[in-house]
């Protein structure tokens, strides 16, 4: 059975944080091979909330952003399947068994992504927000890749063979960037099953429409031109 690496990038995130490894330490650890949280040079508490959880493992990437935060755990990492998910995650009960399963019957695997569910968003902006993955389908059975970058798993050899996360992009277009080239490694699978809860602070602050909007023209901008159509964003904290 292949090891699995749990990697969770952190910049300030002292607030979200805690309910994050609270529901990892429910429901992945002694599943996973480790858990590592990258401090991406937060200036808050998120070393002492990592401290306060033994077993976690805590690295320091002090160049802002999230691919350059995501390559960092992946040199730390050592597990053959690399799990990523957000500090405003809750993974929940049966997502490393799904990995497990997933990795296990099908070699020709790469990665492993699916939706997310918003726990902080309700009524019916919780149901435009979950549209999104329904209008998104399309574009995944066009093009056969689709990832979102807070809930996926890839094996550590495709990713090797990828050369990594590409550190020129800067947060928008990342997660399509690491779906498309690893599609050229083996399967991407986009499974509704995998879901993962998170918060829908960004959609809430920058507007939902607005939101879905930045994520579709990014995902065509890397699809066929190779790099994204935005590179500013915003810290949502």
């Amino acid at each position: 059975m292949p090891t699995i690496s749990l990697i969770i990038p952190a910049f300030n995130e002292e607030d979200y944080l805690p309910a994050c490894l609270d529901a990892v330490m429910r429901n992945v650890a002694g599943k996973a091979f480790e858990i590592i949280v990258v401090d991406n040079n937060s200036t808050d508490g998120t070393k002492q909330v990592v401290e306060r959880y033994p077993g976690v493992t805590y690295v320091f990437e002090a160049e802002k952003g999230i691919t350059r935060a995501r390559q960092c755990g992946f040199k730390a990492a050592k597990g053959d399947i690399l799990a990523y998910v957000d500090a405003d995650t809750l993974p929940p009960a049966g997502w490393v068994e799904q990995i497990i399963e997933q990795f296990d019957k099908n070699p020709k695997l790469a990665c492993l992504s699916g939706p997310y569910s918003f726990y902080d968003v309700s009524g019916l902006r919780n149901a435009i927000s979950n549209a999104w993955f329904v209008a998104a389908r399309p574009l995944y059975n066009f093009t056969g890749y689709m990832l979102v970058g807070g809930n996926f798993a890839i094996r550590r050899e495709a990713l090797t063979k990828m050369g990594g996360f590409d550190a020129t992009i800067e947060f928008y277009g990342e997660d399509v960037d690491i779906a498309k080239r690893a599609k050229k490694q083996g399967k991407v699978l986009f499974s509704p099953r995998f879901v993962m809860p998170t918060s829908g602070r960004r959609m809430a602050r920058q507007g939902f429409a607005k939101t879905a909007a930045i994520y579709f023209i990014n995902y065509f901008s890397i699809a066929f031109r190779g790099k994204p159509a935005t590179k500013s964003y915003l810290d949502i904290r």
